[in-house]
This record gives structure tokens, C-alpha cells and sequence, in this order.
């Protein structure tokens, strides 16, 4: 494996258990269904991390890869009146990854972060390792731990 990733730095620095998983050469693309196809799991036990803009600044969602974010949920979550994706530049620039690759792990600065509740329900999930064809498998409560984050009911 080439340089570890920004996001795999910050996980080593924090000490947080996980597990590496390289996937190479997928022939249908880097998507949800394609990753938890390769990692041989159910697709909800893949979360996608989002990051968004609101008028106070910015802010991360891990949702389940196959369900969409509720923006609603997510206001309510951050006491903000409303959110959206932020753009390509800026999330590539704050999250240090490209987007499609972006990983709740090794931001430029601490965001505000909400967890989707449904990574509850699992022993461990699978988020973006900062890079495509990175996964990182990590207990929820330990990135829950890791990054100080709420845990919301906002995918839908």
C-alpha cells in the first residue's frame, strides 16, 4: 500500500482500533453496492460521509451508504436552521480526500459530526479510509469516541 492517508494517520494517532481493507481493481466503480458486495457485507454496514455547509460554518454526516441524509434531521441535530453538501473544492479541501473517498477521519480541524443511529446496530461499519478503494472497518462507538460525535437518527 502506498502513503498512509491523512485519515489513517489521524485513526493510528488516536488509537482507535480498525481493520484495513484494500480493495483493488472493482470493474463496477467504487460505490456502495460495489464495496459491501466486495467486502463481502450488507450494503447498510457501508457509510458515506458527507460534509456540509450551514450559515455557521460546516459540518460531517456518516449516513448509511444506500440511504439518503435528511437534511431536516441534520439542522435539528447541529441547531442549525437548515444545511447542505458543501461544495466539491471545499470538501476536498477540509477533508483532505476526494470526494467519493472521503473519510469522517484526518479533516484539516475538528468538525461537528453526527453519526446516523443506525451504525448502532452493528458490531463494526465500513467508512471511506480517505482514499478509493480504502475501507476502514471500525466499531461505531469507537468513532463515536475518536471524533466526539452525536449520534442522530438523520438518514432516511
Amino acid at each position: 500500500m502506498s502513503a498512509p492517508t491523512p485519515a489513517v494517520v489521524a485513526l493510528q494517532a488516536a488509537q482507535v482500533v480498525h481493520r484495513l481493507h484494500v480493495l483493488d481493481d472493482l470493474d463496477g466503480g467504487y460505490g456502495a453496492l460495489e464495496v459491501a458486495e466486495a467486502l463481502g457485507v450488507r450494503p447498510d454496514r457501508v457509510f458515506k460521509t458527507l460534509v456540509l455547509a450551514h450559515p455557521g460554518g460546516h459540518a460531517v454526516a456518516v449516513v448509511p451508504a444506500p440511504a439518503r441524509l435528511d437534511p431536516k434531521a441534520m439542522a435539528r441535530a447541529l441547531s442549525v436552521k437548515r444545511v447542505g453538501l458543501a461544495g466539491t473544492e471545499e470538501a476536498q479541501r477540509l477533508s483532505r480526500s476526494v470526494v467519493g473517498a472521503i473519510s469522517p477521519f484526518g479533516f484539516t480541524r475538528s468538525l461537528p459530526t453526527v453519526l446516523d443511529d443506525s451504525a448502532t446496530g452493528h458490531g463494526t461499519i465500513f467508512v471511506s479510509g480517505g482514499r478509493r478503494g480504502l475501507e476502514v472497518e471500525v466499531a461505531p462507538m469507537d468513532l463515536v469516541d475518536a471524533l466526539a460525535c452525536a449520534v442522530v437518527r438523520i438518514a432516511r
